[in-house]
């Protein structure tokens, strides 16, 4: 997945040593309870579809172009599930935090496809019938599917799930 032109400045900057980011996850559901999820081109595993936000973006408008861009579907935000923060190394060695919003969705057009790089499939999938995902991918399903829960945050101390 090509790195923004804010990314690559920052690396430039500061090279492999850990950079904090914002980023979005949507879990999108359709009429049937459906999940939508895109299998990654980077490690050909599954994931929610999510994404960084641009400088100066709002997490909510950032969440609608990802969903759009990687999969093609458009969609209506219903609520702020969680906020967590989780680390990614990547095989190249940089460091990043990702300061993570997701929102429970409902797709309301566009057909699921894969529309962009980052992802070699794209499907929708039933809460029971999940492929094999992360347990940070688990936790925001988890926590986006009951319509009115709380929103989710790591208390103090607590960590997201192991190895993030």
């Amino acid at each position: 997945m090509p790195a923004s032109d804010y990314v690559k400045n920052l690396r430039a900057l500061v090279g492999h040593d850990l950079i904090m980011f914002p980023t979005v996850s949507a879990i999108v559901l359709d009429e049937r309870g459906r999940i939508l999820l895109g299998q990654r081109s980077d490690n050909h595993r599954w994931s929610v579809v999510a994404g960084m936000m641009d400088p100066g973006e709002q997490p909510a408008d950032a969440l609608v172009r990802e969903v759009e861009e990687e999969t093609g579907v458009q969609v209506e935000i219903e609520r702020l599930a969680g906020v967590a923060l989780h680390e990614v190394v990547y095989p190249n060695g940089d460091r990043c935090h990702m300061v993570n919003s997701w929102f429970r969705c409902r797709a309301v057009g566009g057909e699921a496809r894969v529309n962009d790089s980052e992802s070699i499939a794209v499907g929708w999938f039933a809460p029971d019938a999940l492929p094999e995902l992360d347990p940070f991918a688990l936790l925001r399903i988890r926590t986006s599917l009951p319509p009115e829960a709380p929103t989710w945050f790591a208390r103090p101390g607590e960590s997201v799930a192991p190895g993030y």
